[in-house]
């Protein structure tokens, strides 16, 4: 489940899933949707590789390499294939379409609040800054 949460300088997403690996997944499916790409018909796939201190720090680098691989590559993905996942390293690929505009501009996914998290029913959540 992904929840906008509305600030006049920020955005921020609150997300739940059943897997840690779901929790990345659905973070960059909901960082993408705020870009709002226009779609083209082109299939496009783009391997990337994320080294960090501990897992939080993973995410927002993540998310981060896929928000600067859209804007540098006109890239909109909507599914991610994980081909290593760890607590300090992912190798994944994004899966996705061209993309021939952005209907909203996103500069960078910020640290400030994120922290994932698991509750005591086994599901991993977390909220996620956006500066825009």
């Amino acid at each position: 489940m992904i929840e906008t949460i509305e600030h006049t300088a920020d955005i921020r997403l609150r997300i739940t899933a059943p897997t840690r690996e779901d929790l990345f997944r659905e973070a960059v499916r909901g960082t993408i949707a705020l870009l709002r790409p226009e779609k083209g018909e082109r299939k496009v796939q783009r391997e990337v590789v994320v080294e960090a201190v501990d897992p939080t720090v993973l995410l927002i680098d993540f998310l981060n390499e896929a928000l600067s691989n859209a804007h540098a590559q006109s890239e909109a993905y909507d599914d991610v294939i994980f081909l290593s996942f760890s607590d300090r390293r992912v190798t994944a690929r994004f899966l996705g379409t061209q993309a021939t505009a952005f209907g909203a501009d996103v500069k960078a996914v910020t640290y400030h609040e994120a922290e994932i998290r698991q509750s005591a029913n086994g599901e991993w959540s977390t909220v996620i800054v956006y500066d825009i």
